[in-house]
C-alpha cells in the first residue's frame, strides 16, 4: 500500500488526490467531471465503477451531438 492511501501512516482510510477539476462551460459534462470526485473518498479498487460511469455519462452526451433531429413538422420559414 502507498503513502496516499492512508494504510502506511496509520490514516483512516483513501486520501483525496486533490486534482482541480476545471469547468468546461456545459452543463451535463461538468455534472460529469464532478463525479470524478467521489472517487478521492474510495478505496482504489472501487474507482473503475466511477470511471465506468463518467465514461458512459461522457460517452452518450458525446453520441447526443451527432444524433439527428426528431422528426416532426419541418421549420417553414414562409409568410
Amino acid at each position: 500500500m502507498g503513502a496516499r492511501d492512508g494504510a502506511a501512516d496509520g490514516g483512516a482510510g483513501p486520501l483525496p488526490l486533490g486534482v482541480a477539476r476545471t469547468a468546461t462551460g456545459h452543463g451535463a459534462v461538468d455534472t460529469l467531471l464532478e463525479r470524478l470526485g467521489d472517487a478521492d473518498h474510495l478505496a482504489a479498487d472501487e474507482h473503475l465503477a466511477v470511471y465506468e460511469d463518467v465514461h458512459r455519462g461522457l460517452r452518450d452526451t458525446l453520441a447526443a451531438l451527432d444524433a439527428h433531429p426528431q422528426p416532426g413538422p419541418p421549420y417553414d420559414h414562409r409568410s
